[in-house]
């Protein structure tokens, strides 16, 4: 059983920034991939970023390249999304989320945190 939990999320101007992190407990975090989806009001859950065990190889969604970077640290159990040049279009609930192995597909993670609201005023 791996525990996730969001923080960093809140209120931002269009072009500017906001870190969000996500917290582990549980099992060995180290063996998870870790990824960031979002999901905007009346959208469908989308992928944002993914990031490998031991974060050499990360992964974006077209909509973020160049402007968010995922990173991870493995001695704080600790997956991060700092997202710059931020826009209307960025507001949701990010998530993180783990599994063992890559996937762009929300329904196929093993692990969910509670989620944190992100809104971009224009």
């Amino acid at each position: 059983q791996v525990q996730l939990v969001e923080s960093g999320g809140g209120l931002a101007q269009a072009g500017g920034s906001l870190r969000l992190s996500c917290a582990a407990s549980g099992r060995a975090f180290s063996n998870y991939f870790m990824h960031w989806f979002r999901q905007g009001p009346g959208k469908e859950r989308e992928f944002v970023a993914a990031i490998s065990t031991s974060g050499v190889s990360t992964l974006y969604a077209d909509s973020v390249k160049g402007r968010f970077t995922i990173s991870r640290d493995n001695a704080k159990n600790t997956v991060y999304l700092q997202m710059n040049s931020l826009k209307a279009e960025d507001t949701a609930d990010y998530y993180c989320a783990a599994r063992r192995g890559y996937s762009r597909d929300y329904g196929r993670q093993d692990y969910w945190g509670q989620g944190t609201q992100v809104t971009v005023s224009r």
